[in-house]
C-alpha cells in the first residue's frame, strides 16, 4: 500500500510557503537561469543527481576491484583493450568502465588512450580492509534492493545470513562463519585502532582488555604503543584462535591473554583496570548493550575505564556517514543500530559510569569514541 500525503495544515507556514514554491519546475526553470540563484540551483541539482547515481557509482568500484584494474594499472598506463584480455568483457565495454573510473577520479586519463592509476586510485588500494569491505557489498546491496522493506522489517536480510556470529552465543557458530567475520573485521579494524589511540590515549592503564575482541587487531596495535600494559582479549572460543595466530605471528603472544567466552550468556572476565568495546555496541540492540554495560562496570574496579569506538550517528546533526551507511548495514543486519554519542553516553551512565569524555574523530567515517570511569 502506497504511503498517504500528509493532510495539509491551515494558516501561514513560511517554510511550507517556501519549499511549495521550490519544487515547482517553473520556478526551477527560472532559478538556472539568473545569475547568483542560477549557480545554486545547478549545484543543488548536481548534488541531487550524484545521489540519484550513487548506487551505479558504487557497482562501478565494485567492478574495478573485481577486476583487479586498479592492481594491474599499478605498474603503468594501459589501454582497455589489454585490460579487457582475460576477462571475458569486450574492449568496448572495457573502456566505458575505464571512462567511468576515471571520471570518480580513480584513474586519469592520457592522451594516447590508455589510462593510468590516480592518486585517489592507489590511496584506495593503500586503505586496509577497504577491498574486503567493497568485495562484500553485494550482499548488502540486495538487502537495499527494498528499502521500504527492509524498514518494515520483511523478511530476514543476506547480511544477516552473512554475519551469523553476531547473533550467536558460544558454541553456536561455524568455523567458516567465524573466519569470515573474523578476516573481515580484521582487515578493517587497522584504521580503527589506529584512530582509537589517538582519540583515547591509555596512559596509567595496568591492563586493558578488549571485549568482543576479534581476531586481535586492537590489542596488538596496544601492545606495540604501550609496552607496559598488560592485555587480553575476551571473544568466542571458536575466534579465539584467529587472535592468538595473529599475536604469536607479531611476536605479542607472551604479552596478550586471549580468553574465550560470550558476554551474551555469561559474566565480563574481571582483573582489568580498563575494558575496550571496538566495534561492538552497534551490532546489538539495546537491551543486549545495556546489558554488556552492566556487567563491564560489574567487571571493573573502582577508577576503571570504560572506551567505546565505533561509528557513529550524528545525532542532533545528522552525519553522512553514521546516518545513512551504517544506519542502513546495521538495520539490514537485523540486530544492531547506530547510535549517537549522546546516546551512548546516556548508556553508560544508566550503568554508573561517570566523567564521560568525547573527543573529537579526526576520520568519523573511520569511528568516533569516547571514555567512560567507573567511580572511585
Amino acid at each position: 500500500m502506497a504511503a498517504q500525503d500528509p493532510p495539509v495544515r491551515r494558516g501561514l507556514d513560511p517554510l511550507r510557503w517556501f519549499n511549495r514554491v521550490i519544487a515547482r519546475p517553473d520556478v526551477q526553470r527560472l532559478a538556472a537561469r539568473l545569475p547568483v540563484v542560477g549557480g545554486v540551483a545547478r549545484r543543488d541539482g548536481a548534488e541531487i543527481f550524484d545521489m540519484v547515481q550513487g548506487f551505479v557509482r558504487s557497482q562501478v568500484l565494485s567492478a574495478l576491484i573485481e577486476l583487479r584494474v586498479l592492481h594491474r594499472l599499478m605498474d603503468g598506463p594501459l589501454d582497455a583493450g589489454v585490460l579487457a584480455a582475460g576477462t571475458g568483457i569486450a574492449p568496448a565495454r572495457m573502456e566505458i568502465l575505464m571512462q567511468a573510473g576515471a571520471a570518480m577520479g580513480l584513474l586519469g586519463r592520457r592522451r594516447d588512450g590508455r589510462f593510468r592509476l590516480s592518486r585517489k586510485g592507489a590511496a584506495l588500494l593503500g586503505v586496509p580492509g577497504l577491498e574486503a569491505m567493497i568485495r562484500h557489498h553485494h550482499v548488502f546491496y540486495r538487502d537495499m534492493a527494498d528499502p521500504v522493506g527492509l524498514l518494515r522489517g520483511e523478511g530476514e536480510g543476506g547480511l544477516a545470513r552473512f554475519w551469523p556470529y553476531v547473533l550467536c552465543a558460544q558454541g553456536d557458530i561455524s568455523d567458516e562463519d567465524a573466519a569470515r567475520y573474523s578476516d573481515l573485521m580484521a582487515q578493517s579494524q587497522e584504521l580503527v585502532a589506529q584512530d582509537t589511540l589517538r582519540m583515547v590515549p591509555l596512559r596509567g592503564v595496568r591492563c586493558l582488555m578488549d571485549v568482543g575482541g576479534g581476531s586481535g587487531v586492537f590489542a596488538d596495535h596496544v601492545a606495540r604503543k604501550y609496552r607496559d600494559i598488560e592485555l587480553r582479549v575476551f571473544d568466542l572460543p571458536e575466534v579465539v584462535p584467529r587472535a592468538e595466530r595473529l599475536l604469536a605471528r607479531d611476536g605479542l603472544a607472551d604479552r596478550v591473554a586471549c580468553v574465550g567466552g560470550s558476554f551474551r550468556t555469561g559474566a565480563v572476565p574481571t582483573g582489568a583496570d580498563a575494558i575496550s568495546l571496538i566495534r561492538v555496541l552497534y551490532d546489538h540492540d539495546d537491551g543486549t548493550v545495556s546489558d554488556l554495560l552492566g556487567k563491564v562496570f560489574a567487571a571493573l574496579p573502582p577508577g576503571g575505564r570504560l572506551i567505546v569506538s565505533e561509528p557513529m550517528s550524528g545525532g542532533a546533526r545528522p552525519d553522512p556517514v553514521g546516518d545513512v551507511y551504517f544506519a542502513f548495514y546495521t538495520m539490514a543486519m537485523g540486530t544492531g543500530r547506530v547510535r549517537s554519542a549522546a546516546r551512548i553516553a546516556g548508556m553508560c551512565r544508566a550503568a554508573g559510569f561517570q566523567d564521560l569524555r568525547i573527543p573529537r574523530a579526526p576520520r568519523p567515517y573511520v569511528t568516533s569514541a569516547l571514555s567512560c570511569v567507573k567511580p572511585s
